[in-house]
């Protein structure tokens, strides 16, 4: 049965693509009879018209050939363009009550689809298949000569199709008609139906039949119930109202909207009566519109007069030659939607604050782009009433700045969950992606760079598409922009002026990411105030500024490259910008497709199969190149790239990784550079001969260049930010000019190993603030001082023995970090800490395993948060001035291996929050001041193999609510008593051989571990512990664990059964059991069970249960016994088995030897793949004569 339903529902899709082809063939042999659309003056776009973008970014109507019935969205997903598409014969109410519930549909600022400005045809005309589609509710004004209009039938029959497939809601009005007349085709309008079938084909009666039966019964409103007319029209408009404002279903169907709303109801305050204006501020596509009608729909009811003035900019096109008939024009417009009249004449200025002063009143005012807008409608808070709200929806902030506007809500991106969830709404009508599609949704949720907009069209775009189609198409949305979206972003790009669109066009193609004073300095010699210009498009929302650097969105940024390529689409050479890799080693490759007009090249290498091939007089046919980046993200590059012989004079950035030659070209003048980076260039082995000037240089990257051996000569590098050298292995010394670098600010000499000392001269960098001597294992001294630091890094600078005491000068900042970690040969710091002003937050000295003793003058160190002395095994005490660092946070003793005891003054420590005594084996008590660290959430004491008791003050940790471990210790014998540590998480008490008894130390415990411990009992009130889900090893309790758990271990060499109970454990996932090498058999599992594991339990021989549950997955016996695998080999599911052994059963039909194997199947049907259940067998072999795998991964 489910086969033929199968077959049946395939006949019917080809049948449906064979209609849609057929028609669209008739439409393109007889483009006649498509209905022409008459050009005339519409007064209120917004109820008349469908506007030509969506009128917001989160609520775009798909096209319309997105809406076909395969592809449709489902009302969870789809956004409305209107609230109410009216179908009605226009020579029975059109002047009557159709005129009459319009006009109170207005008053409800009801929007509604109106067709006057469409012209009838035969066919149904594609305006009102888009109005029909974009309006939540269809009122179907059945009246007695409804049917004598094919029109009206054609409508009728598109409204309830959009019902079963968009979840409209269709309202039926019964205007002076018997329902039952409509159903029957009995009676006038029966008569009327059958004449206007006459001539016409069975398909088309039966479709109009159809429709008919179904509206005449739906629960709908009969004029023949109410006397007045007019008490009939409220009804109806208040029902229209409020099933337009089930703001529960609105949240639903839009994600995050909920949020937005609260937000933005702190503001909103409409219980005062201030007259207060709101700006809804972002970048476009973001949602500002749908949030800002979502919001009038909520409120528009508390107030007497509201308006909602949608896509304000595209009333009035710029540019204004005359303002003040555009101002006239735009209180016109207003005015006529407040007070729901068409007629009105406005003669001058200053209607709005007349007729409005006194008059409380919501106002959105969406899409305003210019001064103007706002000075015309809203210019002052004292136009309006008291209580009024004003709310501007806009991309400038400077427009909202300038008019005193303070309440500015800022529409920020959605999380990558919603953002996804926005996707999948559009896509799939869910909110996450079924089985197959997560992977493919995620990514191109990403390429939407999460914007709504972009989410809901690409959602839009791939409804219903196959995981091939998805996967064809996504190499294109990588590089190109979706029309729609394309559209909708230009628009405000088009309203910037030239030299903005110009800087935008160099941020979108090379600059974004970028520091904001790299920036600068790379375009102020060719732009005039790039300052203002760069804040301007932050004010507009083209770009913002996060940690010093300048961000773009990824669909900005497609947009400006796209607006790049379309200016010479099928000459590369001739753009501005090269950003497409093959675009680019076609101009490179031929040294005649270059030109003038070039001035930014960005490559991706890992965009190339092959190497990079470089024709030797390609730049010299672009010397206006100002911008050149050849970059490889993954390392190493596994191909060549020919050497260049010239580089353009006029680079201000150069970034070429795996930079080809040994030195830049002798031509090459660096004077204009602001940024080199000359990343893994391992040819390279200086950067040019002689003495050049380098003054605009800011920042200077040869990271990994393992055989650069010198440095130019710094001497005019006079504005030198940052010098990044790490991994320089062959570079033995710096230049004496470095002294002139008097901007330096960060120095990186990271793995510098051959590096033998720093020169002296450094001590004129007095605004070094950051230096990184990681790695430099061959440096023995330090200068005597160094500028002003803020961190310095030692690590491993074995060769190190001392410090000069002048270091102490620097450590006068607030953020400073110092680390000698793996300086193996410190004996000690010769830092004295004597200054009250002391500020180092973080103190690192791992692994100076010679390090005996930390100075006393630790005591001012009174801002240290870490302190880390993890591996100082030298180390036998701390000192008694340890109690002085109060706001210490986190004290690292791991391995200190020699440590004896702890100072009593540690308790004075009320901010610690974590102590790591881990591999403490010296150790031998805890002080009870240890009780006062109040603060204290994590204690590691772990292998403290000489600690024999705690200290009953333990209790006292009352914050202790991470973790406790106390593995491996041989001589603890007991836990104090009557403690309750309320808070604490898990308890790790493994391997305490000695330890017989465990008492109640809190009810808080989800994670319990006890193997190797003598405890053979422990107490009842286990069962209770609500958070208790983890134990290992309670092996003889009489008790049935408590329903919570969802893992247990055990592992006991002396457990020779499992209690029964087991089974009664509800929530039980993973049961593991290790080591049990008594253990004979398993007694019935729990149906929760998912994973069993059996590790070295070798007389295990049976079970007493079956695996053909929905539920289990993992079943690993190791060693294999066959009475074990022997009844539990079958499932259904996709299910893991381990088993040792070194042959595949004979059961198994295909075999093969290597990692791939092959079948037969004839795959006539993909959609069989999802019945399709086969088992699978992989051999593992781990013998010295055979060669191991070198794959790691099954995927079946």
């Amino acid at each position: 049965m489910r086969f033929r339903s199968f077959l049946k529902e395939i006949k019917k899709q080809r049948k449906i693509v064979e209609k849609r082809k057929k028609r669209k063939a008739d439409e393109l042999s007889n483009p006649i009879s498509k209905p022409v659309r008459k050009k005339i003056r519409v007064p209120n776009q917004s109820q008349t018209q469908v506007p030509s973008s969506p009128p917001s970014s989160l609520s775009p109507l798909p096209p319309l050939s997105a809406l076909s019935p395969s592809s449709a969205p489902s009302t969870s997903s789809h956004v409305w363009l209107h609230d109410v598409f009216p179908s009605f014969r226009g020579e029975d109410v059109r002047k009557n009550f159709l005129s009459h519930i319009k006009k109170e549909f207005k008053r409800k600022t009801i929007t509604f689809f109106n067709d006057n400005g469409i012209e009838r045809g035969e066919s149904i005309a594609p305006e009102l298949i888009r109005g029909i589609r974009g309006s939540k509710i269809a009122v179907i004004l059945l009246s007695k000569n409804y049917a004598s209009s094919k029109w009206c039938l054609e409508e009728l029959v598109e409204i309830m199709k959009c019902r079963e497939e968009l979840g409209q809601i269709v309202m039926a009005i019964f205007y002076e008609v018997d329902p039952s007349d409509v159903k029957k085709l009995n009676g006038d309008f029966g008569k009327v139906f059958r004449k206007t079938c006459e001539g016409k084909s069975k398909e088309e009666i039966r479709r109009w039949k159809q429709a008919l039966e179904k509206v005449a019964t739906i629960a709908g409103y009969h004029s023949s119930n109410w006397v007045d007319e007019a008490a009939m029209i409220e009804d109806i408009s208040t029902d229209v109202f409020n099933k337009l404002n089930n703001t529960t279903q609105l949240f639903d169907n839009l994600v995050g909207m909920s949020t937005h709303m609260e937000n933005l109801e702190l503001w909103l305050s409409p219980g005062t009566n201030e007259v207060r204006m709101i700006g809804i501020w972002g970048p476009s596509g973001i949602g500002k519109s749908t949030i800002a009608r979502v919001l009038f729909q909520q409120h528009s009811q508390q107030f007497p007069f509201s308006v909602f003035m949608e896509n304000i900019k595209r009333l009035c096109p710029r540019p204004y030659y005359d303002e003040y008939s555009v101002k006239l024009q735009l209180q016109k417009e207003f005015m006529t939607r407040v007070i729901t009249q068409e007629d009105i004449k406005i003669q001058q200025l200053g209607v709005v604050e007349d007729r409005l002063k006194d008059k409380r009143v919501l106002a959105i005012l969406d899409d305003v782009d210019h001064s103007l807008q706002i000075e015309a409608i809203a210019k002052e808070a004292r136009w309006f009433g008291p209580g009024s709200r004003i709310i501007f929806t806009t991309q400038d902030k400077r427009l909202l700045s300038v008019h005193g506007i303070d309440h500015i809500y800022k529409v920020e991106f959605p999380p990558d969950n919603e953002a996804l969830a926005i996707f999948c709404m559009n896509a799939f009508g869910q909110k996450f992606p079924p089985d197959g599609f997560k992977e493919l949704a995620w990514e191109v949720t990403k390429l939407a760079g999460k914007l709504p907009l972009g989410l809901r069209v690409m959602g839009s775009h791939f409804r219903r598409r196959p995981k091939q189609e998805w996967k064809e198409e996504l190499p294109r949305l990588r590089s190109r922009l979706d029309g729609e979206i394309e559209s909708t972003l230009k628009f405000s790009y088009d309203a910037l002026c030239d030299d903005n669109q110009a800087i935008f066009l160099h941020l979108a193609c090379f600059l974004k990411d970028e520091l904001l004073e790299t920036v600068e300095s790379c375009l102020e010699k060719n732009f005039v105030g790039v300052k203002g210009c760069l804040r301007v498009l932050a004010e507009k929302s083209f770009i913002s500024f996060e940690q010093g650097r300048i961000k773009m969105h990824d669909l900005l940024a497609l947009l400006g490259r796209e607006i790049v390529r379309k200016k010479s689409i099928h000459e590369p050479g001739q753009r501005q910008f090269l950003v497409d890799a093959e675009d680019i080693c076609q101009v490179l490759r031929n040294d005649t497709l270059g030109s003038r007009n070039v001035i930014g090249i960005d490559l991706d290498l890992s965009k190339l199969e092959t190497g990079l091939k470089i024709s030797d007089g390609v730049f010299k046919r672009m010397p206006n190149v100002q911008f050149l980046r050849v970059k490889y993200p993954r390392k190493p590059y596994p191909h060549s790239i020919d050497p260049v012989t010239f580089l353009p004079s006029n680079t201000r950035i150069l970034h070429w990784d795996y930079f080809p030659l040994t030195c830049l070209p002798s031509n090459f003048n660096p004077e204009f550079l602001v940024k080199l980076i000359l990343t893994e260039s391992n040819y390279l082995e200086k950067l040019w001969e002689g003495n050049k000037t380098i003054r605009n240089l800011k920042s200077m990257c040869l990271n990994y260049s393992t055989n650069l051996k010198e440095l130019p000569d710094l001497s005019t590098a006079t504005n030198l930010q940052t010098l990044a050298l790490d991994g320089c292995s062959s570079l033995t010394e710096l230049p004496f000019s470095i002294g002139n670098a008097i901007n330096l600010g960060r120095l990186n000499l990271s793995h510098c190993s051959s590096l033998m000392e720093l020169p002296s001269s450094m001590e004129k960098v007095t605004t070094l603030e950051e230096l990184l001597l990681t790695g430099c294992s061959h440096l023995a001294n330090l200068p005597p001082s160094i500028g002003n630091l803020k961190t310095l890094y030692l690590e491993n600078c074995s060769s190190l023995v001392e410090l000069p005491s002048s270091v102490r000068n620097s450590l006068n900042l607030k953020t400073f970090v110092f680390t000698c970690s793996g300086c193996s040969n410190l004996v000690e710091l010769p830092l004295y800490f004597d200054n009250a002003n002391v500020y180092i937050k973080r103190l690192d000295l791992r692994g100076c395993s010679s390090l005996r003793e930390l100075p006393s003058s630790i005591r001012n160190m009174t801002s240290l948060e870490e302190l880390n002395l993890n591996g100082c095994s030298s180390l036998v005490e701390l000192p008694s001035a340890i109690g002085n660092m109060t706001s210490l946070q986190e004290l690292n003793l791991n391995g200190c291996s020699s440590l004896v005891e702890l100072s009593s003054a540690i308790g004075n420590m009320t901010s610690l929050e974590e102590l790591n005594l881990n591999g403490c084996s010296s150790l031998v008590e805890l002080p009870p001041s240890i009780g006062n660290m109040t603060s204290l959430e994590e204690l590691n004491l772990n292998g403290c193999s000489s600690l024999v008791e705690l200290p009953s003050s333990i209790g006292d940790l009352i914050r202790l609510k991470t973790k406790l471990y106390l593995e491996r210790r041989s001589k603890l014998t007991a836990l104090p008593i009557n403690i309750n540590m309320k808070y604490l998480d898990e308890l790790l008490l493994t391997d305490c051989s000695s330890l017989k008894s465990f008492p109640e130390i809190s009810t808080n415990i989800s994670v319990l571990k006890l193997a190797g411990t003598a405890i053979e009992e422990i107490p009842p009130s286990i069962m209770s512990w609500p958070r208790f889900h983890h134990s290992e090893n309670l092996r003889k309790s009489q008790h049935a664990l408590d329903h919570h758990i969802t893992r247990l271990h055990v592992s006991d060499t002396s457990i020779q059964e499992i209690a029964p109970w087991v089974k009664e454990m509800s929530h039980l996932h993973g049961l593991v059991i290790k080591g049990c090498t008594k253990l004979v058999s398993l007694p019935q599992l729990p149906a929760s069970l998912a994973i069993l594991d059996a590790y070295n339990c070798e007389s295990l021989e049976r079970l007493h249960c079956s695996f053909n549950r929905k539920k289990f997955h993992t079943l690993r016996f190791r060693p294999y016994h066959q009475h074990i695998g022997g009844n539990n080999r079958r499932s259904r599911r996709r299910n893991l088995a381990v088993f040792p052994g070194e042959s595949v059963p004979a059961y198994f039909t295909y075999k093969a030897t290597g990692n791939s194997l092959s079948m037969k199947w004839n795959g006539l049907d993909t959609h069989f793949r999802k019945r399709l259940r086969f088992k699978a067998c992989a051999c593992w072999f781990n013998r010295p004569d055979v060669e191991a795998c070198n794959w790691r991964e099954i995927k079946i």
